[in-house]
């Protein structure tokens, strides 16, 4: 039983798919942009309307209104007829299409002996020759040739008589309702002044939320805001301003409690290690006095590292750097003597960074390839407004299941990369903290060389 039941359930989820996959495609070709979906939702009921009020109109009116001027028509027609044939004198002839033009607006002439052209193809969309070659059909019911393709003022009706052939050329607007164009122009002329009218007050409903977006932009990249940013705009996007920049405060004012207490902390303990350094330096020199100088400077560069991995480098001012002397900087200061190439494409490649950090980041990135490694190639280019610089080795590389595992602080691989006394576990740490701090990140991948390949982007 519960099988059934199963079994049943999933042929609705069948049926379903497709009006889900339709829904899925076109959710993708939908724009994305606010702005343009607001423009949507403003334009759609303004064409759905317009298009229902054109159909309605043309069909109620305008299509009654030819059929009753077509009749009117065609009545007329078959009178002048029926009079024809009662009095076939010349004399009466000329009188009646005196009578036709003066009192019916119509040109009327008679041609003894003539055949009517060759019928012609009717046009698919016209209106005025389906209603008048239908009422001609069903009140003469004779040979008839009509033409209302013509862009002159007139419609030709021509009629097959006993004895002669009736011309007949009557105004368009006797036919068919004329001032049709009249509607559609006042239509489309206020619904244009209708979008225009709401396409600049949806603008400038838009740009406070622009403006708070880059705003946020901004600040996430450890950028100032723009100086002219203010809370702008409707109720709702001035509340989110309000609450945006009682936000940025609390962050700026944890940031800089922080960043006095570590600097605190880091002044106590470097006082501690510079006393052991002048306590050690009163003692003679033997081999245990250079293990314990070895373990004080060891002290030292961790503390260091801790102190850069809490403190993250935020404090640094963003200025524009070139990108080539700080890989150079990089190279000159490397971990051990190994072989480390630079390539710098479209250079000078200067960006908007924090220097200090920014080099620290590299450095780690280096010094971690260069610690298990022995040829390091380092490449940055700027593309689409991204900065990415590429760290390659040829080491052992990481497995791919750890490479995310090692950005966390004081973590070790100890079956890729073998663990070393020199390292604190903070490196990449504190490069991707500081990738991060600028708007960026770090990945990790296979390199073409066969080690690792560290990846750092951001955005400037």
């Amino acid at each position: 039983m519960m099988t059934a039941i199963s079994n049943t359930d999933a042929l609705p989820r069948e049926r379903r798919r497709p009006f889900r996959w339709l829904l899925a495609q076109f959710g993708d070709r939908m724009p994305k942009g606010l702005y343009a979906r607001a423009l949507i939702i403003i334009i759609a009921p303004v064409v759905l309307l317009q298009s229902v009020v054109t159909f309605v109109f043309l069909e109620r009116h305008w299509q009654t209104v030819t059929h009753r001027l077509s009749t009117s028509t065609v009545q007329n027609i078959a009178l002048l007829i029926d009079l024809y044939e009662e009095f076939p004198n010349k004399q009466d002839v000329a009188t009646l299409t005196n009578l036709a033009q003066n009192n019916l607006g119509m040109r009327v002439r008679f041609a003894p002996g003539e055949e009517l052209p060759q019928a012609r193809s009717k046009p698919f969309f016209d209106l005025l020759d389906t209603t008048l070659s239908d009422g001609l059909k069903r009140r003469i019911k004779r040979p008839f040739w009509i033409d209302t393709v013509g862009r002159s003022d007139y419609v030709d009706i021509r009629v097959k008589l006993d004895d002669a052939v009736m011309h007949v050329l009557a105004r368009r607007s006797q036919t068919y309702a004329s001032n049709s164009h009249i509607f559609l122009v006042w239509m489309l002329g206020t619904s244009l002044v209708l979008l225009t009218v709401a396409i600049l007050f949806l603008r400038n409903q838009i740009k406070p939320i622009l403006r708070l977006a880059h705003a946020a932009e901004s600040f996430g990249k450890g950028r100032p805001m723009p100086a002219d940013f203010r809370p702008r705009g409707a109720r709702e996007v001035r509340q989110a301003a309000h609450a945006f920049i009682e936000m940025r405060d609390r962050i700026e004012r944890h940031v800089e409690q922080r960043t006095v207490m570590l600097a605190g902390v880091s002044h106590d303990l470097r006082t501690i290690l510079t006393r052991f350094k002048l306590q050690l330096a009163m003692f003679e020199e033997t081999p245990e006095l250079e293990a314990m100088h070895a373990d004080v400077d060891e002290m030292q560069a961790m503390l260091e590292d801790y102190m850069a991995f809490a403190k993250g480098d935020s404090g640094e001012a963003i200025g524009h750097v070139d990108i080539g002397e700080v890989l150079g900087e990089v190279k000159d200061h490397a971990h051990g003597d190994k072989t480390i190439d630079i390539a710098i494409e479209n250079a000078p490649l200067v960006v908007p960074v924090r220097r200090h950090a920014f080099k620290r980041s590299i450095t780690n990135l280096v010094n971690n390839a260069a610690r298990f490694a022995d040829h390091v190639t380092v490449s940055a280019a700027k593309h689409n407004g991204t900065l990415t610089v590429e760290v390659e080795d040829d080491g052992p590389g990481i497995p791919e299941d750890e490479r995310e595992h090692v950005f966390r602080p004081f973590y070790r691989v100890d079956h890729a990369r073998n663990q070393d006394s020199g390292s604190t576990g903070l490196g990449l740490a504190i490069a991707r903290d500081i990738a991060r701090i600028h708007g960026g990140d770090i990945a990790l991948s296979q390199s073409s060389l066969g080690g690792l390949k560290a990846v750092l982007k951001v955005p400037v």
